[in-house]
């Protein structure tokens, strides 16, 4: 075994940069799509009332969404960058424990190994699945933050990235056809999925609003796994990702390269510069009815 295995030598610093402007090529087109989609997306009056915005409150409304939907985006990459460490993570551990004990000898100093993974491998994959989430928080809240969704959003966007990660460990296990080295993590984050829609106290409308929610967000998800397949099998195609370990850690590289170039775009504040925030909030339309509410109120005074 060697260091070889899972990081390409020759992906040099200048590959390296190539794949870079790649990706930020690629997460800009995904800026355009969210753009168009904001667009052509309903959004209700602010004020509630059952009239034609106006063109000043149709910006601000575009400005909002907009931004909310780019921030929704890299809340969901975030999360599936979190839950493909974990994927990635056990693929390689499993990995070096099949090649340690398929030897006809034993390698040294890896008899704790082999005994702690056989005894406790339940509890290292949970541990694992904890050190993802840790590390979904510490990016979103730290180095990434995201102010924009609220609780509930970032909830269900969660979820969708779990949903993101099995869609491609499904791809990868119908391609590669190992099983073994899939079918686990998928066994699990799916378990995490059915719990985060079903538990001890929720409704059957709690459940009906998640789906609701993880469906009104599904283009996101689309857009997600658009970017992130392309941009893998161009790194695959150009050799600067390897085939020979599982593809699942050449696809993890992808994913540490998206939110590299989310993070400029995120805190250069980039997209402002695009869809600027409109110089005064709109002032809501008089309502012709509303003037009448003073008679109203005289009226209750008299009686």
């Amino acid at each position: 075994m060697s260091l070889e295995k899972y990081i390409n030598p020759d992906f040099t610093i200048y590959k390296k940069l190539i794949f870079l402007l790649i990706t930020i090529a690629g997460i800009a087109i995904c800026a355009l799509l969210i753009h168009i989609g904001t667009k052509l997306s309903y959004a209700p009056n602010p004020s509630g009332k059952k009239r034609k915005p106006t063109k000043q409150e149709k910006e601000v409304l575009f400005f909002k969404n907009f931004h909310l939907n780019i921030q929704l985006f890299i809340e969901m990459m975030i999360s599936a960058t979190s839950v493909m460490m974990f994927a990635c993570s056990y693929v390689i551990v499993n990995h070096v424990y099949a090649t340690v004990t398929g030897q006809s000898g034993r390698y040294y100093g890896f008899d704790q190994f082999i005994s702690t993974w056989d005894n406790s491998k339940d509890f290292i994959l949970l541990l694992l699945i904890c050190l993802s989430c840790v590390a979904n928080t510490i990016i979103d809240k730290l180095i990434i933050p995201l102010k924009m969704p609220s609780k509930e959003q970032k909830a269900s966007i969660r979820m969708l990235g779990m949903f993101y990660v099995i869609i491609i460990l499904l791809f990868l296990n119908n391609t590669i056809g190992d099983e073994s080295q899939y079918s686990p993590v998928m066994m699990y984050y799916l378990g995490l999925m059915i719990g985060r829609f079903i538990y001890f106290d929720a409704s059957f409308m709690d459940f009906i609003n998640a789906l609701k929610s993880a469906l009104y967000h599904s283009p996101l998800l689309i857009i997600g796994l658009l970017v992130s397949s392309s941009l893998s099998f161009l790194g695959f195609k150009l050799g600067y990702l390897l085939e020979r370990n599982y593809y699942i850690v050449g696809i993890f590289y992808t994913h540490l390269f998206i939110l590299v170039v989310l993070f400029i775009l995120h805190n250069s504040r980039v997209m402002y510069l695009f869809v600027r925030k409109p110089k005064e909030e709109p002032e809501p339309l008089f309502d012709e009815y509303d003037e009448y509410d003073d008679y109203d109120d005289y009226d209750e005074y008299r009686k």
